[in-house]
């Protein structure tokens, strides 16, 4: 029963073992602070009958119950009666001359009987039926006795009888505490209300304590401490350190989070033993992963296991957690390199690859969308096919340094225009910027920038001997043979110096604790890159079901708020950032296409709409033409594209009539008068035009 956590014990068994009882439970060290005694009615009721020595050295603040028997006249006197007889017939068992509940409900019961018996008129068997034992008949009063006794209601010594059910009427009861040599009442419990007044008196408990035990001790069986088992791991001392003291041979262990397990379980309100085994072979190597670990935990082969151990599904079905007391998340740490300001490529380096791409794309489409829109009217856009070329690539790209000097006629044009001279400022701005910081700032940037670019070049990947990063890397796509262990962080470094190409690796993935100690140290050398993959802090592990986790995840939770924990880190990890400020962290110094989408969509959109806009009012102002072209039955298909594309590059001889459309700010600077053979007036944008069907027109201006 020691062994066992439970701290609270029912005890029901007869007098004279429980005599015998009690004195082992108090040689056991079992009637002590911290433990709880119930004894049954019986017991409860035949204390008198116990030794007086028993009572005082073995059962002091036992408690127990037994039914609650009313004071009254008639039980004075017959108690009294019953004792000065029993004393008289029996001098040497005066201890037991007490009436107790047995012999009241004894007395009420041949009280009931006889009653039942008066009613049913029970005559008693003649002189020569009572020596016939074994030549008796089935009585035939039987039942009727039965139905007379379940019907008798009285006030009886033990209190009112009644039969329910063939069952004596439930009653209240006394509940006793054992002090001195005696009892003493603490409450009273009644079927209808429960605890009188909702509260017990005062009661003294084992070990003259007044404090309710909590009624499990959290000590091991066959032990007086916890066994913590703790990962024997050389890396990383800071957080969790095993060695062997040379004096003395004997295991110390130190580090952060063994001094935080011994923040916390010091504010416990309870005091919990305990100490620290390391988790090792006989060499003084490391015995398993955490996983194997955290499963000698779930085979009580160790009582927690403290360091660190990170909250992972797999552990979690066998063994139960506190809430992480570390945060959690695995990095990727790659070598970093300083960009080349010499290069003769920086130039393109301030925009990403597909922001270049996507730009120069846009360039030559606005281009295209101008010439649609301005060829028609727009003398700077006539000319030989080279002519039309130029002025596509041209206009577009001047605008970069806004001196282009074409002027532009048609209202789409000038719409489309507008909103392009405002997307090459933000762009240029943008450019300046980007260059500038690249070229008064050291950069840095990181060899590797994601896991498909190491997946898809097949290169090494490293982690940490034990850790579940394992299983987590099987799961990003690496081959087992392109996953490399280490324990320690100069390992590490090596590795990720030498790279993949050398037998070393590309990447090493790490635990956030981890990666930023490791960037303390060389935050010069490598950076993280790419998404944090998230995953649970470190946490203490414990046996499932454990009464502890719940009071020391508590614990924990003060701790971090009062800030403790992060103090007992800062005492341990002297310096975890890069000297600077800088975690190592870096991401793309290119300005990405994710920042100009908006932007563009909206210029290409006006752009477009712009262009639709025009080429449906001209299929509208030339449709009589198109309709003809289209339904030559005579020519191919191609052919009538030709002659429509044709027609489209044909020029709009736009002369201006009392406005001049070339420019002249006056409308009334020129007048101009045309003689030609036939002309086909017609309104386009809203000014006067005539197109001149004879090319052999002749002009004179005045």
């Amino acid at each position: 029963m020691k062994t066992m956590q439970t701290r609270v014990f029912v005890v029901h068994m007869s007098n004279s073992l429980a005599s015998r009882f009690f004195p082992h439970a108090k040689r056991a060290g079992m009637m002590v602070d911290g433990y709880a005694w119930i004894v049954t009615s019986g017991l409860m009721d035949s204390l008198y009958s116990f030794e007086e020595h028993v009572v005082i050295e073995s059962m002091q603040g036992v408690l127990g119950v037994k039914p609650l028997i009313p004071r009254s006249k008639k039980l004075t006197s017959i108690s009294q009666r019953w004792k000065t007889k029993f004393v008289h017939d029996n001098p040497n068992y005066a201890l037991q001359a007490e009436l107790g509940l047995y012999g009241l409900w004894a007395y009420d019961t041949l009280f009931a009987l006889a009653m039942a018996a008066e009613r049913v008129e029970l005559r008693l068997p003649t002189s020569s039926q009572k020596t016939r034992f074994f030549d008796t008949e089935i009585s035939q009063t039987g039942p009727k006795l039965l139905e007379a006794i379940s019907e008798v209601t009285f006030e009886g010594l033990a209190g009112n009888f009644r039969l329910l059910n063939k069952q004596l009427e439930p009653s209240s009861f006394q509940i006793l505490n054992v002090v001195g040599t005696g009892d003493r009442e603490v409450g009273i419990w009644t079927p209808n209300e429960g605890i009188i007044n909702k509260k017990l008196k005062s009661v003294i408990f084992p070990g003259e304590s007044t404090v309710v035990p909590k009624g499990w001790e959290v000590v091991p069986a066959g032990g007086n401490k916890l066994r913590i088992g703790v990962p024997v791991q050389p890396g990383f001392s800071e957080f969790v350190k095993v060695e062997k003291d040379p004096r003395n041979n004997a295991t110390l262990f130190s580090g952060c989070y063994i001094d935080t397990f011994d923040d916390v379980m010091a504010k416990l309100p309870y005091p919990v033993p305990y100490e620290f085994v390391a988790f090792e072979n006989s060499d003084g190597s490391s015995a398993g992963s955490y996983d194997e670990l955290a499963y000698q935990v779930f085979l009580q082969n160790y009582d927690a296991a403290v360091g660190d151990i990170t909250i992972t599904y797999n552990r979690s079905k066998y063994v139960d957690f506190t809430i992480p007391f570390s945060e959690g998340g695995v990095d990727i740490i790659v070598p970093i390199a300083y960009n080349d300001l010499n290069s003769k490529w920086i130039f393109l380096k301030p925009l990403a690859k597909d922001l270049w791409l996507t730009a120069i794309a846009l360039f030559i489409l606005t281009g295209v969308a101008l010439w649609i829109l301005e060829h028609r009217f727009n003398s700077a856009y006539r000319g030989p096919p080279s002519n039309h070329t130029g002025m596509i690539f041209y206009f577009p790209f001047m605008s970069l340094v806004f001196a282009q000097r074409e002027r532009i006629v048609s209202n789409l044009a000038r719409l489309v225009v507008v909103v392009w001279m405002f997307v090459v400022l933000i762009l240029s701005s943008t450019y300046t910027a980007s260059l500038s910081a690249r070229l008064t700032v050291q950069r840095l940037q990181p060899a590797v920038t994601d896991v498909l670019q190491l997946t898809r070049k097949g290169d090494f990947v490293g982690c940490h001997k034990g850790s579940f990063i394992f299983d987590l890397l099987q799961d990003l796509g690496f081959d087992k043979s392109k996953i490399k262990l280490y324990e320690l962080p100069v390992e590490v470094h090596e590795a990720l110096s030498e790279g993949s190409e050398k037998g070393g690796i590309s990447a090493f993935f790490s635990v956030r604790a981890y990666t930023k100690l490791f960037l303390s140290n060389y935050c010069n050398k490598y950076t993280t890159v790419g998404p944090t993959y998230p995953t649970e802090g470190f946490a203490f592990v414990f046996p499932k079901a454990s009464v502890l986790v719940a009071d020391v995840s508590r614990a924990i939770i003060e701790q971090m708020q009062n800030g403790r924990i992060k103090g007992i880190e800062r005492q341990w990890i002297k310096n975890p950032m890069c000297s600077g400020g800088s975690d190592g962290t870096v991401a793309s110094n290119s300005v990405p296409l994710q920042s100009f989408r908006t932007l563009f969509g909206v210029t290409g959109g006006i752009t477009a709409t712009c262009v639709a806009v025009f080429l449906c009012r001209y299929l509208y102002q030339n449709r009589y033409f198109v309709r003809t072209v289209t339904s030559s039955s005579n020519t191919t298909f191609w052919s009538k594209v030709r002659e429509v594309c044709k027609h489209f590059d044909g020029r709009e001889n736009a002369v201006t009539i009392g406005t001049n459309l070339v420019g002249n700010n006056s409308p009334r600077s020129s007048s101009t008068v045309v003689p030609v053979s036939s002309v086909h007036v017609e309104i386009i944008d809203g000014v006067n035009t005539v197109e001149s069907i004879s090319e052999s027109a002749s002009e004179s201006t005045s």
